[in-house]
This record gives C-alpha cells, sequence and structure tokens, in this order.
C-alpha cells in the first residue's frame, strides 16, 4: 500500500497541489496541506481501503487539513480568523471532491506564476518548483545558477504575487499572447529535465517528459498557435528516441550508435506531420526551428546520411531569431559534422573567450570529442576531465569516463 501511495504522489501531487493553492490561495499553506493530506492517505487508506477517487480525497483532506491549521492560528491573529472564516467550507468533505478540477487548475497556476509582474527568470524558476515539483537544486541546473540564487527568486516570486494579489486564472483570450512565451519556455525546461536528468542516476526522467507533453497539449487545446505546436513537435520527435538512449545498463548510446527500431515510429509520424504543417504555414519560431532541426534527424535513415547543411543552415536561422549560447554550441556540434572537428572547436573556444557556457559540462565534452577527432590527445584528457568535475549525472559520468579511459 504505501508503494501505490508513493507511486499516487509522483504521478498526483502537482495537480493536487495546482487546486489546493487554487482553494486556499497561499503557496505555502497549499504545500503544507499536500504533505498532510498524504500523511492522512498513509494511515487511513491502508485501514478503510483506497477511496474511489484518491486525487480528489487527497485535495478534500489537504483543504480541510488547512482549515484546521488556520482555526489554530485564529486564536491568535484576527486577520487569520477572517480567512478561517472564509475557507470555511459550506458542503460536506464528501460535496468537496466534487471542486477539484484539476487540469484547469494546473493551467491556471502556470499562468498564474508567469505572470507579467513577476521577472521572467523568477516565472520560471517559480513555475519549475510549484507547478512541476523540480527541486531548487534541479531547477538551478536548468538556469546554471547556484540553487541559493534561485530559491531567493521563488521566495521573492511568491511574495509578489500575495502582495499584488495576482489572480489564479487563466488570462482572457486575448491576453494569452503576451503571455504565452514565458509558459512554453517553462514546459520546454520541464521537457528538458525529463529528457536529460541534470542529475541521478538515470539518463532520462520520463515523469517529466510525459507531464511536459500533457500541459502541452493542454496549451494547444485552449489556443491555437503555431508555436505551442511547433513546441509539442519538438518533444514528439525528442521523446521519440528516449528507449533508445540507453543499454540495459542503463549507461548512455549517442544518436549515431541508437537502434532505430527502439524510437517510437507513432510519436515520431505525429511530430513530422505537426512541422511539415507549420513550415508549410511559413512559421519560423524557436520552437519550431528546433523541431525542424529535430525532424531532419528523425528522417534520416542512419547517422551517415543525416543532412548537416540544413542543420547549420536551421541553427544559423535560430540564432538570429533567438541568440542563445546553448544554442550557438549545438551549432558547433553540428558545424564539426558538416566540415570538420577543427570548425566546431574554433566556434566553440569563441564561446569560451566569451565567457559564456564555461561552467556547462557539455562545452568541455564537445572541446574534448573535437580534440579527440583532431588527435590531440593531452587536451581531449584535460576537456573530459574538465567535463567530468561539472557533470552530476551518472550515466554522462561513466560515458566521459570511457571516453577519457580510451585515451589512456
Amino acid at each position: 500500500m504505501q508503494d501505490w501511495i508513493e507511486t499516487t504522489y509522483r504521478k498526483e501531487s502537482r495537480r493536487v497541489l495546482a487546486t489546493l493553492i487554487r482553494l486556499l490561495g497561499d503557496f505555502d499553506l497549499a504545500e503544507e496541506a499536500l504533505h498532510e493530506a498524504f500523511a492522512s492517505a498513509l494511515a487511513q487508506w491502508p485501514r478503510d481501503g483506497v477511496p474511489d477517487n484518491p486525487t480528489a480525497w487527497l485535495v478534500s483532506a489537504g483543504r480541510f487539513k488547512a482549515i484546521d491549521q488556520i482555526r489554530r492560528r485564529s486564536r491568535y491573529d484576527s486577520k487569520v480568523a477572517e480567512l478561517a472564516r472564509e475557507q470555511e467550507p459550506e458542503a460536506s468533505p464528501e460535496d468537496c471532491l466534487a471542486d477539484a478540477h484539476l487540469e484547469d487548475d494546473q493551467l491556471r497556476l502556470i499562468f498564474t506564476c508567469c505572470h507579467p509582474s513577476l521577472a521572467v527568470d523568477a516565472q520560471v524558476a517559480l513555475t519549475l518548483r510549484e507547478v512541476c515539483g523540480l527541486r531548487t537544486e534541479e531547477v538551478a541546473r536548468a538556469f546554471l545558477l547556484r540553487p541559493a540564487t534561485v530559491a531567493q527568486r521563488i521566495v521573492r516570486a511568491k511574495a509578489k504575487i500575495r502582495q499584488a494579489g495576482i489572480p489564479y486564472e487563466v488570462p482572457e483570450i486575448d491576453e494569452l499572447p503576451a503571455r504565452l512565451g514565458a509558459v512554453l519556455h517553462v514546459i520546454y525546461l520541464v521537457f528538458s529535465e525529463g529528457y536529460s536528468a541534470s542529475e541521478g542516476d538515470a539518463v532520462t526522467r520520463p515523469e517529466f517528459a510525459q507531464e511536459a507533453l500533457y500541459l502541452v497539449r493542454l496549451l494547444a487545446n485552449l489556443l491555437p498557435n503555431s508555436e505551442i505546436r511547433g513546441l509539442l513537435a519538438l518533444m514528439l520527435l525528442q521523446d521519440s528516441r528516449r528507449n533508445a538512449r540507453t543499454d540495459a545498463n542503463g549507461d548512455l548510446v549517442l544518436l549515431e550508435d541508437q537502434n532505430h527500431d527502439l524510437w517510437d515510429w507513432q510519436q515520431i509520424d505525429e511530430g513530422l506531420s505537426l512541422i511539415r504543417e507549420l513550415l508549410t504555414q511559413g512559421a519560423v519560431g524557436p520552437y519550431t526551428l528546433q523541431a525542424a532541426i529535430a525532424a531532419v534527424h528523425a528522417e534520416a535513415p542512419r547517422i551517415g546520411h543525416t543532412d548537416w547543411t540544413r542543420i547549420v543552415r536551421l541553427y544559423d536561422l535560430l540564432l538570429r531569431t533567438t541568440p542563445s549560447p546553448v544554442v550557438a554550441l549545438n551549432r558547433a556540434v553540428a558545424l564539426s559534422m558538416r566540415d570538420g572537428p577543427r570548425a566546431g572547436l574554433d566556434a566553440v573556444e569563441a564561446l569560451i573567450d566569451r565567457g559564456e557556457l564555461v561552467e556547462y559540462h557539455l562545452t568541455h565534452a564537445a572541446r574534448a570529442d573535437f580534440y579527440r577527432r583532431l588527435g590531440h590527445t593531452a587536451e581531449a584528457r584535460l576537456a573530459y576531465e574538465q567535463a567530468l568535475s561539472l557533470t552530476k549525472q551518472e550515466p554522462e559520468r561513466r560515458f566521459l569516463q570511457r571516453r577519457l579511459d580510451e585515451l589512456k
């Protein structure tokens, strides 16, 4: 039973939290209520059995736990007493089960966290932490920042939402486009953590990738928009390779060595159909361009047939529309496949000279690979060692160590 409840926590806790935030109007109180609700489930479900609707039961239990807590605090604070009266339910706990509009609540919470009165970096950090359940350390890894810095952003963002009275709602249709950029950025960062875990014993975290796909499909149903569909195409094409990206031992398998029979061709077909439709319409937003790059990889029968010239051109266009050092690094890798490792190395060294991505392990892993292909063993060894010192994912560490051992 405990394993079953833990599985429910992994799958449903963020949806329960989103609804509790709507009902209680307070991030921290809702998070406490969430944990108390699951503690109650651990105590009651083994004895009484699992309720027919476990998720809604958790929402109701969490809300009533929060009300009890507010009542206790209201003895000392008249303002808290007023809040307790506001939260007093008009119906029984069983009737409150119908109050859990879980899918809508996640979208409401995303748009609340991505409100334009918050700084963009705070929007992304808060949503990754509160909507998607990434730990502060994982959010920091996504930003290439220190955990303390990200923690401060999250605290300030919560305070701003509370003080400014930011509404917990999905904006009107005419307000959506201005709010969409941060929301899509958040969803893609969640997917990226699922596609390539920032740390730990596994290459992927499928639950994050599936959560991101779930959210972007919800958003696509809410708002017809080319970049939403571009992001959906990108995630489908990237996630389609998940089962081929590791071997039986959990070790990393590079794209050129992957077994295409393990790719999810249903996802690929859906992604390719979306990207062809978008390109026919002339859509050239950043997610659509990245999806077009992923489509080139998906359409190549094997690595030697990949159209690297087309990929470099797409990266050139992506850099013009969305300048980013990470995009520049990916372009350098594509450039090395088209023009040779020296061209890729020069591009990466230019990034480092500008002080960009110096603490990013993939920067040094790319340098190491270029040096290895050029036959510069000493330089390759140093670059692999630097990449190893920055890597927190165990399969990546094993891969880099194997490359280093081969040089010796």
